[in-house]
């Protein structure tokens, strides 16, 4: 089944790049540091997959009253230095990319500014510049399904006819409600959480293609 999708939706943290790692332990002590008790663990259980707005909402309300007004810039400021010194592709997704015949682009709750600095630094802009789409572009982030939408309607791709690559919960419930096919990508989170990734679910990139052809089951 080769003309399975007309278009392949990849997250970027976690997904294309090494991240999330960088991402939730800068999180948890910037959290830490206004009085929300937080570890990098808990913070990928809660946050992975979320933008910025959302993590404040959600940390708001566990405070209960408001973090520091400049957080998000603190937060880009340290993560950005961790992305320019020591940011890494996931193993194995150059030569997936490489591979894969279909047409691609990026979809991710991070910003431009963000997801072009991580791709960069990765050697993996060519592969989508000017096919990035961040929640930025849209009202509602993750697991609204608004930026899957919005990527697929950019590019004049039939939502059915996506397919989105995640690794967070958030990610897939927006692919899900996008009327997208999702593959839930288990590298790092445990495959329970993905379970209603219904195109599948694997954990090395290596089995992508054939799981977008229909030539590997998993």
């Amino acid at each position: 089944m080769p003309d399975r999708f007309d278009l392949v939706i990849f997250d970027n943290d976690g997904v294309l790049v090494d991240s999330e790692w960088h991402a939730n332990g800068i999180l948890a002590d910037l959290l830490c540091e206004a009085g929300l008790p937080s570890t990098r663990e808990s913070c990928i259980a809660e946050y992975m997959g979320s933008s910025m707005k959302r993590v404040r909402e959600v940390a708001e309300a566990r405070l209960g009253r408001a973090l520091p007004a400049d957080i998000e810039d603190r937060y880009h400021e340290r993560l950005f230095e961790a992305f320019r010194t020591r940011l890494t592709a996931v193993p194995g997704v150059a030569g997936v990319l490489a591979a894969i015949a279909m047409p691609t682009c990026v979809a991710s709750s991070g910003t431009h500014e963000r997801i072009r600095l991580a791709l960069t630094t990765t050697g993996l802009l060519a592969h989508f510049d000017g096919r990035i789409f961040s929640a930025q572009d849209v009202a509602r982030g993750k697991p609204e399904p608004d930026l899957f939408l919005h990527a697929a309607a950019s590019l004049g791709i039939r939502p059915e006819r996506c397919a989105v690559i995640e690794d967070s919960p958030l990610g897939v419930e927006a692919a899900n409600r996008a009327g997208m096919t999702a593959f839930g990508f288990a590298r790092t989170t445990p495959v329970a959480r993905l379970r209603e990734a219904r195109g599948g679910i694997f954990s090395s990139m290596d089995a992508l293609p054939g799981l977008l052809t229909g030539e590997r089951r998993i």
